[in-house]
């Protein structure tokens, strides 16, 4: 390029040809870049305006009118064996993000029969704002081919409002329809008079069906979804957020439709208590938003917030499965009493209802208040902040039904993504209430090993043969005795068994339960194993075992003895029970590893004056460990092998704590005493145990890890 800057005056006729040629190759290039430039433009604006048009807008002013002729196809039949192995395609599903539900809007459409100019079905406010919900989520995608699933623009909620047969068409007409595969249809009011069928009363052929009217005959499980059935009076309303166990009426019923049977059953308990059950009936006019009661002097009262002043509220059998009044109630935090049979409740695959409902079976609605009436106010509070927990998680607009719905599915195609049922249903807005505190990684390090802490006072012989064993244990690292006993000096450290182990002896101040939860600097590993000095029954295996299992549940206690607390319809008490039964709630530190964490947390955060009524009584310090562990991480502990029995012949005497007539009393009124402290019961009951995988079974010895497990 410096060959052409040659002053042009003073160059001689070949130097202006190469001038020329040189101005002939900068305007090509010039036109050549500006060209790339212009194409690339073009391109980039005709992507953009390609984007702009893919996206799904709702605009009612943009909907497409689709005639329907009058031969138009119809769809199959429901297909009432549907399962999700066999309806339902995943491989459409997870092709560019492997593991995330997409679904596709089909554009807003009008569909018009060419004869009768008849609309099959209009946009209602409800389920455009289901379409929104849907459309402003993570869930949706603008291109088809990479959708899992098909949601359609036509409004099904209600049967009442549609033609059927002109509904059917339209779904035929859709262009991904293909009998209805992996399309989704929205559906709170099946059926019609006189019939009401518990499901749409069209032909869907293949598609699933998110209703809400299902019963167990008409619903698939594991391929529907069972949904509420929204209340336009919750649309604007803000619930109330207290709880109370002193709300005037036991049982309050303010359904309009009841069937005239049921209906007959509740005026005659409100007739013989009528200071128990308060019955409401529809008012003068159509304004559902009031109630009236059934007296010659009717009063006028708010709907639904009148539901606030009862403990329970009823929800019983109509022509239709499916009611509003259920999220009416719901909203109120008044527990719900489901009177109706075979039916399933919203999303029934994932709430455990038996947290916040009471069902009763419609033979017996008749003695509904003497089943009402044996529920403590413990029990009654409880219940209450689940139903608000559940109603603000779940039900408290169209657009939660609609995601929760939404993950539902996704949780049945890409099951790694699922939330455990624990996670559905527990109270996470709790502060004191989270999963993991301790924000610890998915599998302890193996190398660091436990430190056992082993609480005594002065059986040195049942010691001594406990630190033998303990010594052998691979995952062993140190031992930690805790000598209770202010009275008398420990044996000398060298009249201690030899072991290879690093072995520390610290005697308290005060004889003190608490003393083995204290957060000794000694204690340098993450997992401690407290143990009595009388458990020397566990082997090798039963204690490394124990440590491994630990190490997957590092929030968890993990441990041998267990025990449950039950309640007692007789003293309207809790009662501890040490009796062998298939549950437990709670795992004795006797013999159990925890984290250092909650050590800390028992010794300077334990709420209320419990450490101090533990060390006061020498009793429960355990049953203390527990609560607390379970009111932060709503984890219940985990019991490992099958061994029971734990005391040790030999240590038998009349002094030990458990030979106190007085014991397992003060140990029921512990959980009583502690559920008021903590505000409620976090011990959580389960039926699970941790055993070697092949312990049991007949293989040679060689061939497993866990051989020496202790048996019942």
């Amino acid at each position: 390029m410096n060959k052409c800057l040659i002053n042009h005056s003073r160059s001689p006729p070949h130097t202006r040809e190469l001038i020329l040629n040189c101005l002939t190759y900068a305007l090509f290039t010039i036109v050549t870049l500006c060209g790339i430039w212009l194409l690339w433009d073009v391109s980039s604006i005709q992507n953009f305006m390609s984007d702009k048009k893919d996206t799904m807008v709702l605009d009612l002013s943009r909907t497409q009118e689709v005639v329907l002729e009058s031969d138009s196809e119809q769809p199959r039949a429901r297909n009432v064996n549907c399962t999700f192995w066999d309806c339902l395609n995943i491989y459409k599903c997870g092709q560019n993000e492997h593991d995330k539900l997409k679904v596709f809007i089909y554009p807003l459409q009008e569909f018009v029969d060419e004869k009768s100019e008849k609309v099959a079905t209009t946009l209602s406010a409800e389920y455009f704002q289901i379409l929104e919900a849907v459309l402003k989520s993570r869930y949706y995608t603008s291109n088809p081919n990479e959708a899992c699933l098909f949601l359609p623009s036509l409004d099904l909620l209600n049967q009442n409002i549609f033609e059927k047969n002109l509904a059917g068409a339209a779904l035929a007409t859709l262009n991904f329809w293909d009998r209805g595969e992996n399309h989704i249809l929205f559906n709170m009011l099946p059926g019609s008079a006189p019939e009401y069928n518990t499901v749409l009363d069209i032909n869907t052929d293949n598609a699933v069906v998110l209703g809400g009217g299902f019963d167990s005959w008409t619903y698939r499980p594991g391929f529907d979804v069972s949904i509420p059935v929204w209340s336009p009076l919750l649309q604007h309303y803000h619930p109330p957020t207290q709880f109370s166990r002193d709300r005037k009426y036991l049982l309050i019923v303010a359904q309009l439709n009841l069937l005239p049977l049921h209906l007959r059953t509740i005026r005659e308990l409100s007739k013989k208590h009528a200071d128990q059950v308060l019955m409401l009936g529809p008012c003068e006019g159509t304004d559902l938003a009031l109630r009236c009661t059934r007296t010659h002097h009717q009063k006028h009262l708010e709907y639904p917030r009148i539901l606030s002043r009862g403990k329970f509220c009823l929800v019983g059998r109509s022509l239709r499965m499916g009611q509003p009044d259920l999220l009416e109630i719901m909203s109120q935090n008044c527990i719900p009493v489901v009177a109706i049979d075979n039916y399933v409740m919203p999303f029934e695959d994932a709430i455990d209802w038996s947290l916040a409902t009471v069902r009763v079976r419609e033979s017996e609605l008749h003695s509904v208040l003497r089943k009402l009436s044996v529920i403590s106010n413990v029990k009654v509070v409880e219940m209450q902040k689940q139903v608000q927990w559940l109603y603000n998680s779940y039900f408290k607009d169209l657009r939660s039904i609609t995601i929760t719905a939404l993950e539902i599915l996704e949780s049945r195609i890409f099951p790694l993504r699922a939330r455990s049922i624990r996670k559905w249903n527990a109270i996470s807005t709790n502060s004191r209430a989270t999963f993991n505190p301790l924000f610890l990684p998915s599998l302890s390090p193996k190398s660091q090993g436990f430190t056992a802490v082993i609480l005594t006072y002065d059986r040195v012989e049942s010691l001594f043969l406990l630190i033998q064993k303990l010594a052998v244990v691979p995952s062993l690292q140190s031992i930690l005795v805790i000598w209770n006993n202010q009275r008398k000096m420990p044996p000398h450290l060298s009249t201690f068994p030899s072991i290879s182990k690093p072995l520390k002896i610290i005697q308290t101040s005060e004889n003190k339960l608490s003393n083995r939860f204290f957060p000794y600097p000694e204690i340098e590993t993450e997992a401690i194993l407290t143990i009595d000095d009388d458990i020397i029954m566990l082997t090798t295996d039963e204690l490394d075992f124990g440590y491994e299992v630990w190490r997957e549940f590092p929030d968890h206690i993990v441990g041998f003895p267990s025990r449950i607390h039950m309640w007692n319809n007789v003293t309207m008490r809790w009662h501890y029970e040490s009796e062998w039964t298939n549950q437990i709630s709670m795992v004795l530190t006797g013999a159990a590893f925890h984290h250092k964490y909650w050590s800390h947390m028992y010794t300077y955060a334990l709420p209320g004056d419990i450490k101090q009524w533990v060390d006061e009584h020498m009793n429960c310090e355990d049953i203390a460990m527990n609560f607390l562990v379970a009111n932060i991480t709503n984890n219940p502990p985990i019991k490992v092998t099958p061994r029971k029995k734990f005391k040790c012949p030999e240590c038998t005497n009349t002094e030990m704590l458990s030979a106190d007539l007085n014991h397992m009393r003060e140990r029921s009124a512990c959980i009583d005493r502690f559920s008021k402290i903590f505000g409620r019961i976090p011990l959580r009951t389960v039926e699970f145990r941790a055993d070697p995988v092949l312990f049991r079974d007949n293989f040679p010895e060689k061939l497993k890890r866990y051989n020496d497990i202790g048996s019942l």
